[in-house]
């Protein structure tokens, strides 16, 4: 089945009135245009233009590549909620891991797709992210940054995540979503801080009179790892210690089976830089696991956010009309994808390049020949 195929459910906005290009003729070649590099709706006229050979190989484009305005107005138009779940049925397909899936949870900010002209806020979103699969999992709109519990609980009842392992930061360590984890059979990891104020001084207690009282149990459930790069030396200490009746703030938690204390120095340039991080999590005592996961979280940043923002300066956007931001953004994940899962050794934007120049290069990203399934 056909990437494009999962598209089919996406309902057309307009009316049978006048309508010149098929709806999976334009989605068709945005999210292909966005695999060759391109950044906007006369980007991506332009690709379709060059590439109208090509694209006529998958699509039949009767009436030719329609201008960027009319690209613009039709992706704009679609129900973002269609154009997700479009997209995690795709992923779906492609998830394969043995063992428990790491899933990480973040929200980013557009800065340049804010509107002065309506006072439509930046757009905010959050990024689902597996470091197992080295996929984007799902994306969705949040309505601003104070609102991404409402929006991660809704994608939570999108996507499978039984036997995962799911990570988030601390705005999301909230009751309601621990409860959904539980309750969709998935494991977590998640960071306590002054939003949780009185589980965080039970737990910081707890640690305080176990060390004090109990250090030979401490130092049994202790780990170490040392990072060193760019001229910066990093030092971890993890303890993960069993929930007590001392933390009866847990109580409230549906889940919880241990606390962790991340003890974290950073050295550079002569100076030290010293952190503690607290951690509630539904996991047995297992400190590699804990500390993989816990240093995974950040994948989410370094291999999505951090990626769309040098290949396609995401951030610089202007795209900001009706719904375009959300969709964009969709088709950029899942441009991502698609390039991840080639497996020409390069980076994103290299890979990009190529699908760019390479009418052959691009075959590959776009059918997965070299990928088991796509």
């Amino acid at each position: 089945m056909s990437f494009i195929d999962y598209f089919s459910s996406v309902t057309d906005p307009r009316t049978d009135i006048n309508v010149k290009h098929e709806l999976l003729d334009v989605i068709f070649l945005t999210i292909t245009g966005v695999v060759s590099g391109c950044e906007g709706w006369k980007d991506i006229h332009e690709f379709g233009c060059l590439k109208i050979e090509w694209l006529r190989k998958y699509r039949p484009f009767k009436n030719g590549i329609p201008v960027d305005d009319t690209i613009a107005r039709i992706i704009s138009a679609l129900v973002p909620e269609e154009f997700t779940k479009s997209f995690i049925a795709w992923v779906n397909e492609l998830r394969r891991y043995e063992g428990k899936e790491q899933i990480s949870i973040d929200g980013k900010t557009l800065r340049r797709s804010f509107d002065n002209g309506d006072r439509m806020s930046a757009l905010h979103s959050v990024t689902v992210w597996s470091k197992s699969n080295g996929l984007v999992l799902a994306q969705s709109r949040s309505k601003g940054k104070k609102n991404e519990n409402k929006t991660v609980m809704e994608l939570l009842d999108l996507i499978e995540i039984g036997n995962a392992i799911i990570t988030m930061d601390a705005m999301n360590t909230q009751r309601s979503i621990e409860a959904k984890l539980i309750q969709k059979k998935a494991d977590y990891v998640l960071p306590v801080k002054e939003n949780q104020k009185n589980l965080l001084e039970e737990i910081q207690d707890y640690f305080v009179y176990m060390n004090q009282q109990h250090a030979e149990v401490v130092a049994k459930s202790t780990y170490s790892e040392v990072d060193a790069g760019h001229g910066r030396i990093e030092h971890r200490i993890y303890r993960q210690l069993l929930i007590s009746e001392l933390i009866p703030q847990a109580g409230k938690w549906s889940g919880i089976k241990t606390v962790v204390e991340v003890l974290r120095q950073r050295e550079l340039k002569g100076k030290i830089e010293n952190e503690i991080q607290y951690y509630i999590s539904s996991l047995p005592i297992n400190l590699p696991l804990i500390a993989d996961t816990i240093r995974g979280h950040w994948e989410v940043e370094n291999k999505t956010h951090y990626v769309l923002d040098v290949t396609y300066r995401e951030d610089d956007s202007r795209i900001r009309r009706e719904n375009a931001a959300e969709n964009i953004a969709v088709a950029r994940r899942f441009a991502l994808n698609l390039a991840r899962l080639h497996p020409k050794k390069d980076s994103m934007k290299g890979k990009l390049k190529q699908a760019m120049w390479s009418d052959n290069f691009r075959d590959q990203i776009i059918l997965g020949h070299e990928v088991s399934k796509v």
